[in-house]
């Protein structure tokens, strides 16, 4: 009797796993099939920045603009202009180099670059402080670095400031000796950029989420007869088919004090993106309306 109840027992043990692995099943096919929104890319530009420590010289500000466009790439959400060709407008308008761009520059840097957003900061502090001990056998040697990394996000459209944060990062090394024996390495020059990447990680999050707040636009190229050609394509994440609300950019209106409020804006048609071009560009068509104008912006239009 004993017998015949333990196999009962079992027999509906192994229905019950059966089933539960069925339904399980189900969840993770469903969970699978599961498709996500294609992200589409905000166009923006990293400044040198300045350094305003004794460390380094120009290093310490160009290391800190290199790691952040290592990590703004990384983040999947921009597209970020290579320096040669931000270095090269830089010099053919006589801007700043360096550091925290003033609101006019960044609008024509804006212009110019086709951007979404430009991105400046600084090094504001940076030091390394180095302890030891040498007992009867034994040396140990620690080095600390510390920076603090000022950082600002500017809408190329206004000059406002979307983004301002300072982060701080710390890096450690320790090395030691016995009886003579081991490390007696100086100063490690690697422990600048540790300190440096891990203020700079303390923004990406925040970057991401301020400027992507901001309406995605591009600017048009070029037009030729019917077609449009758009300065966003596959890599900015442009799909094709994707309705665009044509405007253009008039008059600018500043306050008492001269700083740009806004420019005027005149919708003047709608377009279809209906093929990529070049490296990471796109053709439109017109849908309705006038035939635009080189330089003119476009942004997504609401379904």
């Amino acid at each position: 009797m004993k017998k015949k109840s333990l196999i009962l027992i079992g027999i509906f043990f192994i229905i019950f796993i059966i089933n539960a692995c069925g339904v399980l099943g189900e969840i993770t096919e469903v969970s699978g099939n599961t498709e996500t929104n294609p992200i589409i890319k905000y166009r923006v530009a990293v400044v040198d920045f300045e350094n305003k420590t004794k460390y380094g010289q120009a290093r310490l500000g160009s290391s800190a603009s290199d790691i952040l466009t290592t990590e703004l790439v990384k983040s999947g959400g921009f597209i970020v202009v290579e320096r040669a060709q931000l270095q090269k407008i830089l010099d053919e308008q006589k801007f700043q180099q360096s550091g925290f761009v003033p609101q006019d520059s960044a609008i024509s840097l804006g212009k110019i670059l086709g951007l979404n957003a430009l991105i400046t900061g600084s090094v504001s502090q940076f030091g390394v402080k180095i302890e030891g001990e040498d007992a009867l056998f034994v040396q140990t040697k620690r080095q600390t670095a510390e920076a603090v990394v000022d950082i600002r996000v500017i809408d190329v459209q206004t000059g406002r400031i979307l983004y301002a944060n300072s982060g701080k990062g710390t890096a450690k090394k320790e090395s030691g000796a016995f009886l003579g024996m081991g490390s007696h390495a100086g100063y490690d020059e690697t422990l600048e950029g540790k300190a440096l990447r891990e203020a700079i990680l303390q923004f990406i999050s925040d970057i991401v989420l301020q400027v992507s707040k901001e309406p995605w636009f591009c600017r048009i190229a070029e037009v030729e007869e019917k077609n449009i050609y758009l300065d966003a394509g596959m890599e900015s994440g442009l799909q094709l088919g994707t309705r665009l609300e044509i405007y253009h950019i008039g008059k600018e209106i500043r306050s008492q004090s001269g700083d740009l409020i806004g420019s005027l804006e005149e919708k003047t048609g709608e377009a279809k993106v209906t093929k990529y071009f070049g490296s990471n560009g796109s053709i439109a068509e017109l849908e309705n309306g006038n035939l635009p104008l080189r330089g003119d912006m476009c942004r997504i239009a609401v379904q």
